[in-house]
């Protein structure tokens, strides 16, 4: 089948759409839905009524956008009016969602008398936290968005004329800056005189640039002063045109360093391109065809063209996706009663900075493994870059409450973490711990210092204070590979073969294995050539708080020096690996999935311990089920026998303050219900959130279907038990798997 074809199933597979509604509140008792309606309700409308404001509080109004049309103006289908347009507004819900996690409510008015379309929306008001409007025909978009934004007190936003304006903006600062110009200089010339066009011009003006330097041209050549008074151009042409000679396109891109274009495809040729100034900015956002192609503008010139276009297969992809989620959010964490010019200003300046910041590996492959480095062909980011929430809505919410259109204070710190609970547990939970080391970072050594990830990581520890970075490894190729990534810092380098203190960690290391049949001259060899020795030598002498490693090895060969250097704890027999797995409302850890192949019921109670200590490092208050394919002996064997062995232990232990029972199956364990109604004997007062499998087998299998089926994000392993703060990376792990192992290794050194 063909796209189209694939298109109409993808949208007619039940249900039909692509929008449903959820409830967020329990519906299961009959108090439930008296709570949830009558007499219930009651309470909450009497409160509203009283204070309107209390709507934010009580109804999900807040979170709420209308993304409203009449479908007279869609996308590459003109007036196709407001029923054909609804697959439209449902998808522009479905991206409101996935990237801010904001709900949407659909509206397509079959209206397109100006009065009566902003009466119908204005009416609206109640139902909204904000409004979205789409895909009108202009000029008569301008004036229906400036009546609502005058008639209303939530934020209304036409984001056909602004997120072209707002993205495009973000890139033209960066390309401005690659190209050694200054805003205010720039000669910019616009094809097109439409909505977005007039928009985008006027957002240039908030930027910097001045309305002299700025050329608008529509279908019969550049708006001029002639024009404008013999009444050929309308009012909002008319703010753009200019005391020059009459003249098409041509004429007008001569000289100029900054094309914009908004208007139809292949009407730039590259003798257009040629006559531009030096290092010109062309940016053909005309779809699905650009103005000019990709190729031909760049092999139009020698010198460096920055190059944008609004599809996706080109670099610099001018999507408004990386605005309007990121901006209303930013604008109903405020209640925000307008989405002001400065609140734009901030978006744009923000996904400019964001562009000049390393990428995460998840991004990088998200776009086939394509470089994405702050240059010529990376001036914005890419919409799937996550980050983007995190930078534009705060920007967006600082700047509406310095302007005065917010209408309730946040703090920014306090922000950013509700942001990250937002995109996943994961994110909220590893939020904790780097809070934590955040507050007193420490020394922590990266054994494979000339690996790109490692330095990336090391960029990214230094950056946000997580912790003071070690590379360990060739200082040349380290410093080399950092200037490469285009990373603003002095990486801290150690090199093992040229360290002054590399012969004393040797007699350290053959001091420590001598009686295991390593020779001095053996020891000298590995502390200079294997940077897992050196490294670790370099933790136990105290020259490093935490080591970090395993990246590009084999994992039990990364932690074998580890474990010969630096041993267990005092008081402790064994060392495990714990995964935490983080699903939406719920998080679980689970031990052991990497160490102990198969333990005796010593081993398991340790384990459970380390575990538990572990959860309580990320503010979780431990309950731990020893697990088994019995429940409470209702299977006698030696391996069940071993997990009732462990229980016992523990339950006699008097240092375990946490609850802990088992043995019992996997579902036992984190079904309330079982719990409560079967085993109601069972220590456990709520489900288990530290999972003790009974072997390294069951262990690996288990958190890998949690982690793959059961949708949940893994973070780990993370080794416990180690007498100094050691974990080993899998291989592959990407940039962000290192700074979150590199900030629980603080955490762990600031308790030791």
């Amino acid at each position: 089948m063909g796209l189209d074809d694939d298109a109409r199933e993808y949208h007619r597979e039940e249900p039909s759409g692509k929008l449903e509604i959820a409830t967020t509140k329990p519906t299961n008792t009959q108090r439930d839905l008296s709570l949830a309606y009558s007499p219930g309700v009651a309470a909450p409308c009497r409160d509203i009524d009283a204070d309107p404001e209390r709507a934010y509080e009580y109804t999900a109004k807040g979170n709420l956008v209308g993304v409203v049309s009449n479908g007279s103006a869609v996308l590459g289908l003109g007036d196709i009016g407001a029923q054909a347009s609804k697959p439209v507004m449902e998808g522009k819900g479905v991206l409101f969602k996935r990237f801010a996690d904001i709900d949407v409510f659909d509206v397509e008015l079959d209206e397109t008398d100006v009065d009566e379309f902003v009466r119908s929306v204005s009416a609206m008001e109640p139902t909204f936290g904000g409004i979205n409007l789409e895909d009108i025909t202009a000029p008569e978009c301008f004036e229906i968005e400036e009546r609502l934004r005058e008639e209303m007190d939530v934020p209304v936003f036409h984001d056909d004329q602004h997120g072209t304006a707002i993205i495009s903006g973000a890139a033209l600062i960066n390309a401005a800056d690659i190209g050694g110009k200054d805003i205010e200089d720039l000669e910019i010339v616009f094809s097109g005189a439409g909505a977005s066009a007039i928009a985008t011009a006027r957002f240039y003006l908030s930027l910097g640039a001045r309305r002299e330097n700025i050329t608008m041209c529509d279908s019969s050549g550049i708006i001029t002063e002639d024009r404008a008074e013999s009444g050929d151009v309308n009012e909002f042409k008319r703010e753009f045109a200019r005391d020059v000679p009459e003249g098409g396109l041509a004429d007008a891109m001569a000289g100029a360093d900054v094309f914009v274009g908004l208007s139809v495809g292949g009407i730039v040729d590259q003798e257009m391109v040629r006559s531009m100034a030096e290092n010109p900015i062309i940016f053909a956002m005309a779809n699905p065809d650009p103005e000019i192609d990709y190729e031909s503008a760049k092999a139009a010139r020698e010198d460096t063209v920055v190059m944008a276009t609004g599809r996706s297969d080109y670099p610099n992809q001018v999507n408004n996706v990386l605005g309007f989620p990121f901006i209303f959010r930013g604008a109903l964490d405020v209640r925000a009663t307008d989405i002001d010019e400065e609140m734009k200003r901030a978006a744009a300046e923000a996904l400019a900075e964001l562009a000049r910041q390393d990428v995460p590996d998840a991004v990088v492959k998200a776009y086939g493994d394509q470089p994405l480095q702050y240059g010529p062909d990376y001036v914005i980011p890419k919409p799937l870059d996550p980050r983007v929430l995190f930078e534009v809505a705060p920007a967006v919410a600082e700047a509406a409450m310095e302007s005065g259109c917010a209408r309730r204070e946040i703090d920014p710190d306090a922000y950013a973490e509700r942001l990250e609970a937002r995109l996943g547990k994961s994110r909220e939970m590893m939020r904790v711990v780097l809070n934590k080391a955040k507050s007193d970072p420490k020394c922590v050594a990266l054994a494979e210092g000339t690996d790109e990830k490692m330095i990336r990581a090391a960029y990214q520890l230094n950056e946000q204070g997580i912790a003071d970075p070690v590379l360990l490894g060739d200082g040349d190729t380290i410093r080399a590979e950092t200037e490469r990534l285009g990373l603003d810092f002095e990486p801290t380098v150690v090199d093992p073969a040229a360290s002054d203190d590399t012969e004393r960690y040797a007699d350290r290391l053959y001091e420590m294995r001598s009686r295991d049949g390593v020779t001095r001259t053996e020891a000298g060899d590995l502390v200079r050539t294997d940077t897992n020795y050196f490294g670790s030598v370099m933790v136990e002498e105290d020259d490093a708080d935490a080591l970090l490693t395993g990246l590009t090895h084999h994992y039990p060969s990364a932690l074998r020096p580890p474990l010969e250097v630096i041993g267990a704890a005092e008081d402790t027999e064994h060392v495990a690996g714990v995964y935490m797995l983080t699903f939406k409302n719920r998080v679980i850890f689970c031990a052991d999935a990497t160490v102990n192949r198969d333990p005796d019921a010593d081993t398991l109670a340790e384990v459970t311990k380390h575990t538990a200590d572990l959860a309580r490092r990320f503010n979780v208050d431990p309950r731990a089920a020893m697990l088994s394919y019995s429940n409470f002996g209702s299977v006698d064997d030696t391996s069940t026998r071993t997990s009732r062995e462990a229980v016992e232990l523990l339950h006699g232990d008097d240092e375990v303050d946490f609850p802990v029972d088992g043995e019992m199956q996997a579902d036992t364990a984190v079904v309330e219900d079982i719990l409560e109604d079967t085993y109601e004997f069972a220590e456990l007062d709520d489900p288990a959130n530290v999972l003790i499998f009974p072997n390294l087998e069951s262990g690996n299998i288990g958190y890998k279907l949690l982690q793959r089926l059961g949708g949940a994000e893994a973070i780990g392993p993370m080794l416990v038990g180690m007498d100094e703060p050691v974990h080993v990376l899998q291989r592959g792990d990407e940039v962000k798997d290192i700074v979150n192992l590199a900030g629980v290794a603080v955490v762990d050194a600031q308790d030791e």
